[in-house]
């Protein structure tokens, strides 16, 4: 059964790498005492070591150890053998692109279908959802397939921002460029605002975190959902 944290972000305003969801995380990867952490997304174009150690320094404090998958000589192996996964956020292309170099698309569904935890942050976040044409990302490389891992059967738009009224910015706001998306494309899409995170638990995927989530449904004015919303009927 999938056991699913997808977060918008890792980091929320004044807070440590992570600090937000510590108190639940500790919980929910309560059986794994060693976290595999892929951090081929590099925010900021860091090295898969830097991102590790960043890693590392928040899991720590929950008592957990965390190792990069690029640490191990078969990923996919890794990926078999791990009790909890962690996939962090930068950009999305880069994540997906190494994804499907290494051959781990179709491993990672597996091991999260037969239940374990998975924690995904922001560009991890992005590829929860059916593809990831509403990333925020640049597209700095190009991946063989904008096509994810489909956990959830509805896109996901971390880090969504409200139009702000007293800014002088003129292009296009998030929500017109997921309008956009869906002149061209049927899925729901979630706007997740930061500090708020999708719980999946089997079938059922529960809005999380202190603040509500947009939604965004093919040929409907876009609404609002409370926290603690049921998301599962969302197609």
């Amino acid at each position: 059964m999938k056991q699913m944290m997808i977060a918008s972000t890792s980091t929320v305003h004044g807070s440590g790498y992570l600090s937000y969801l510590l108190e639940t995380l500790t919980s929910f990867f309560k059986d794994a005492d060693t976290i595999l952490f892929i951090p081929y997304a590099r925010p900021g174009g860091i090295s898969h070591d830097e991102y590790t150690e960043k890693a590392k320094e928040a899991f720590i404090q929950i008592g957990k150890h965390v190792k990069g998958i690029h640490e191990f000589d078969n990923p996919k192996d890794a990926l078999n053998q791990a009790k909890g996964i962690f996939v962090g956020g930068g950009n999305t292309f880069v994540l997906v692109n190494q994804l499907y170099k290494n051959d781990l698309i179709s491993a990672l569904q597996e091991v999260i279908r037969s239940g374990t935890p998975y924690l995904g942050t922001s560009a991890g976040s992005n590829i929860c959802g059916l593809t990831i044409n509403t990333t925020n990302d640049m597209p700095i490389v190009y991946p063989p397939s904008f096509k994810t891992l489909g956990m959830v059967p509805f896109n996901i738009n971390p880090h969504y921002l409200d139009p702000d009224p007293t800014s002088k910015h003129m292009g296009e706001t998030r929500e017109t460029r997921i309008q956009e998306f869906h002149a061209y494309n049927t899925p729901p899409v979630v706007g997740l605002r930061e500090g708020s995170w999708l719980e999946v638990n089997g079938d059922n995927i529960i809005l999380k975190g202190e603040v509500d989530a947009r939604i965004f449904e093919y040929n409907k004015s876009a609404y609002e959902v409370k926290t603690g919303t049921d998301l599962s009927r969302l197609k």
